[in-house]
């Protein structure tokens, strides 16, 4: 009967075990602000929201100012931020690995 109960209770206990898992997953392509992070930038935790700080802009492009790679203007990385806030995806969400895709606000003049 113990056997029993253990067999029946290892099926709830790996789902119970992998629900969290599966939530944070779910949630790993939104933005704090609610809309989506498209697939070909974000894979897991890959982008983020950050500072206008962070980003400077340039004659030759935008500059992520932790790594000092420079992003074209012109570069197929840049998308319009649906928010209006710099969101910055960059490989395994490291702050010294190169630029996925770069979300930036509308430019004001």
């Amino acid at each position: 009967m113990g056997f029993l109960r253990a067999l029946v209770s290892l099926p709830a206990l790996t789902a119970l075990l992998l629900l969290p898992a599966m939530q944070f997953q779910a949630e790993a392509h939104d933005a704090p602000t609610g809309w989506s992070y498209p697939y070909q930038c974000c894979h897991d935790l890959d982008c983020r929201p950050v500072s206008a700080r962070s980003v400077a802009e340039r004659p030759e492009g935008y500059v992520i100012t932790g790594t000092g790679e420079v992003v074209g203007y012109r570069d197929v990385r840049i998308r319009q931020s649906p928010d209006g806030l710099f969101h910055w995806c960059s490989v395994s969400g490291k702050s010294n690995s190169r630029t996925i895709c770069l979300f930036v606000p509308p430019r004001s003049f």
